[in-house]
């Protein structure tokens, strides 16, 4: 049954009429429970998906993706494991969006491939998700519903509504779900900067409007509960970066994310104050810059943007180029620019570089690597982040001001690794909330809330499933482990031809060797694993029963102990035979 969707100013569900006694102590007693499940988010960064479990329905918040660690060698995103939400799929009532950045809504276009269920989000975050999924080749159909902050969607047994938060995007939503036994409110990636545009304004009365009427359970950001005081407010990023533009003498090269919109819009009114002409770099960045244009999300005068094919028309002082790279990363792409490998655009004495993304869990190294490669390659880095580049996300004062809003019975921090939500949790027992109160999650936990208590009850499946090129999970941990392997000692490979009826070896044994050893340079060492392998074979074919399958272990055995005697190193051995 679909929910009723109607639009009330307040944005709060109508009030339930009074009944007779016996009956309103029935409808209290629909669900004595709520239960949230964190798929992904918690302990880690990135990959934000929640399941609320209302009376058997259960309604998902959220769907993103995680970017690889360093030793996911070869993997392209990792998305959560949707295991329990495909074997309950016939419960999933409705997908709910809180903004468009892809750590909230990259694993959509996967999770839509095993389950068929509504979509509901704002208009831009919408937007932006269906191009997404088109440009990746998603053919299914899909029910986008829009939502804005005076919907309210009826459900059989909750009502939900939305409440605008502050982020690096417009049109970002907290979301508030009302149970039979209380709120439960999901924050979103929020902060609180009072000098922001009006697109990215907080709605701060409706939030203290759901605080007054109780909130039972809050789950709220902690990307940034380590560090004290508030989050640099943006109108003085904007003067800075104004400054960078009016000063540096060449080309300046600003790149972000594909999605981060406040940061692309201080680009835009920088360039316009500087008399800069901008020019669009990446297929992903022009398309979220279309997109938020031509629905009202960017203000700009138009005569600033020039196609990217005019760059070489226009003089160095004069040019901003505003890029980014796949999947909205712009790092790899300027090493590419750097090394001059990049198809449209290089690095040249002058340049200023200006870097506004935060690096990846493990990318520190790479964003080093990437600018001691634009300082060799001539550019001047700007490295310091605070002048010109602010996070998204609140910190200390405001995650307290967040709390002292909602007044939560119970929380749960969500979206950061475990250190950071850890720091919420002692944030918010400052605030009064009791420990008890407070439950800090692992992805899969079941989080049981009643009236007067929360607790952990039981798990469900949950993990990382990762993307690598159009497979999807069939890259695991022991395909890992052997890519790290390959990555650390190499390979060690034993080709031989054998006769089992004449029980002789016909050819070889030959070893072909990659990244372990040179095997010019090591011609002693290979002649002696190769007789090694001569005599481990011809000591099979003597045994009354001629057992290939131990001949090859023996083989692998061997060689790696007198391998690594040899080399201190242990590279993965793998005997090839063929038989005649």
């Amino acid at each position: 049954m679909p929910p009723v969707l109607c639009r009330r100013k307040n944005g709060f569900p109508p009030k339930k009429r009074k009944q007779k006694r016996g009956l309103l102590k029935l409808a209290k007693n629909k669900h004595q429970s709520v239960k949230i499940i964190p798929l992904g988010g918690v302990g880690e960064l990135g990959k934000n998906m929640y399941v609320i479990e209302i009376q058997k329905n259960l309604y998902v918040i959220d769907a993103g993706l995680m970017f690889p660690e360093e030793e996911m060698f070869g993997i392209d995103i990792v998305i959560p494991d949707f295991t329990y939400l495909i074997e309950n799929k016939n419960r999933i009532k409705g997908i709910f969006l809180s903004h468009g950045h892809e750590d909230h809504t990259g694993a959509l276009p996967y999770l839509l491939r095993e389950v068929d269920a509504p979509v509901y989000g704002t208009r831009l975050t919408v937007s932006l998700t269906e191009a997404k999924m088109r440009e990746n080749g998603f053919k299914q159909k899909v029910s986008f519903q829009i939502v804005d902050e005076d919907t309210v969607l009826e459900f059989p047994h909750c009502s939900v509504t939305f409440f605008k938060v502050n982020h690096s995007i417009p049109d970002a939503v907290g979301i508030c779900m009302h149970t039979d036994i209380g709120a439960i409110v999901y924050t979103g990636d929020f902060k609180f900067d009072q000098s922001t545009h009006p697109l990215y304004r907080a709605n701060i009365s409706r939030m203290a409007d759901i605080g007054d009427r109780g909130v039972l359970c809050l789950l709220s950001d902690s990307t940034e509960a380590e560090k004290p005081g508030y989050t640099t407010p943006e109108v003085s990023v904007s003067r800075e970066l104004e400054s960078i533009f009016l000063n540096s003498p060449g080309r300046i090269i600003f790149a972000c994310y594909a999605s981060s919109l406040n940061a692309i819009q201080r680009v835009f009114d920088a360039a316009a104050k500087s008399g800069r002409k901008v020019a669009i770099a990446g297929r992903e960045l022009h398309n979220v810059y279309s997109i938020a244009h031509k629905l009202g999300y960017l203000h700009l005068d138009q005569s600033v943007v020039v196609p990217f094919s005019s760059v070489s028309k226009i003089p160095d002082e004069e040019l901003v180029i505003l890029m980014t790279g796949n999947q909205g990363e712009p790092l790899e792409a300027l090493q590419q620019m750097a090394k001059r490998a990049h198809k449209q655009l290089h690095i040249q004495k002058g340049d200023t570089v200006l870097i506004a993304a935060s690096p990846h869990r493990g990318g520190e190294l790479f964003l080093i690597k990437t600018i001691d490669m634009l300082f060799r390659a001539g550019a001047n880095v700007i490295t310091k982040q605070g002048r010109y580049h602010v996070s998204g996300h609140g910190r200390e004062e405001e995650l307290k001001f967040m709390l002292n809003l909602m007044k939560p019975k119970f929380f749960i921090p969500i979206h950061g690794e475990y250190r950071m939500l850890n720091a919420h949790k002692k944030i918010a027992m400052s605030m009064g909330v009791p420990e008890e109160n407070i439950v800090i999650a692992d992805k899969g936990d079941v989080v049981e809330i009643r009236r007067d208590k929360i607790s952990l009850n039981g798990r469900v499946a949950a993990g990382h499933v990762l993307i690598d090129g159009i497979g999807v999970g069939d890259v695991g941990n022991i395909v890992l482990r052997d890519r790290k392997l390959l990555s650390q000692d190499g390979i060690f490979i034993v080709v031989m031809t054998i006769s089992r009826n004449e029980r002789r070896i016909v050819s070889g044994p030959e070893i072909i060797s990659r990244g372990f050893v040179y095997v010019r340079e090591s011609e002693q060492l290979i002649e002696k694993s190769t007789k090694m392998v001569r005599e481990i074979a011809e000591k099979g074919f003597r045994r009354p029963a001629f057992d290939w399958t131990n001949v090859k272990q023996e083989i692998r055995d061997q060689l790696s102990a007198f391998l690594f005697d040899e080399t201190k190193r242990r590279p993965m051995i793998i005997p090839i035979v063929m038989e005649i």
